[in-house]
């Protein structure tokens, strides 16, 4: 009885091994939803603008103001290519023109100014515009970060979007570079 109680517990040892095994080889990904309220060509676009925005918020990790000069045009250019004219819901529609209305002007002005902080405060407000506009077409096939720098901006606090939960805050790079926390998660998974 031993010797069975032995094979059994070795067995089980094995296959719990095994099982750790199996996950530690997986990549860590973010999980994302199987359906999409949206078209592919649609989530695509609107990925290629997620890309977009994130460069930019790198361009300012960076404190590089070219290439945030050259992330904003990128991102101003993935914003116009997104298809709303798909979304079926004529309020949701017309709510996503006026924001990326606003985008785009926010990015006019992010560009239009010449000391990085300036182009930051453009970036705070460009980041609460992104993200009612995620909420409001409920892109859902990625999870997005919503992190938080309650120092930021003298103080006052700023938010940014992130692809990963790890923080590494734009507004203070140099000082308090993973200073912030996750506030939210904008996804609208196995919903």
């Amino acid at each position: 009885m031993k010797y069975l109680v032995s094979i059994w517990i070795a067995i089980m040892l094995i296959a719990c091994g095994e099982n750790k095994e199996s996950h530690s080889n997986q990549p860590a990904s973010e999980p994302v939803t199987e359906i999409s309220n949206h078209s592919d060509t649609f989530n695509r676009a609107f990925k290629a603008s997620l890309t977009a925005y994130y460069d930019l918020k790198d361009a300012f990790i960076e404190e590089n103001i070219k290439k945030v000069d050259t992330a904003a045009a990128l991102l101003s250019k993935t914003i116009a290519a997104i298809p709303f004219g798909e979304i079926g819901i004529d309020s949701v529609k017309s709510a996503a023109g006026i924001l990326t209305e606003s985008l785009q002007a926010e990015l006019i002005g992010l560009k239009g100014e010449t000391l990085l902080e300036e182009k930051r405060k453009a970036f705070q407000l460009l980041t609460e515009q992104m993200t009612t506009l995620i909420k409001k077409v409920q892109y859902n096939k990625e999870i997005i970060y919503y992190q938080f720098c309650p120092m930021a901006m003298d103080d006052n606090g700023a938010a940014w979007l992130s692809a990963s939960s790890e923080i590494k805050n734009p507004y203070l790079p140099t000082t308090m570079l993973e200073c912030g926390e996750v506030k939210d998660t904008l996804n609208k998974t196995g919903q």
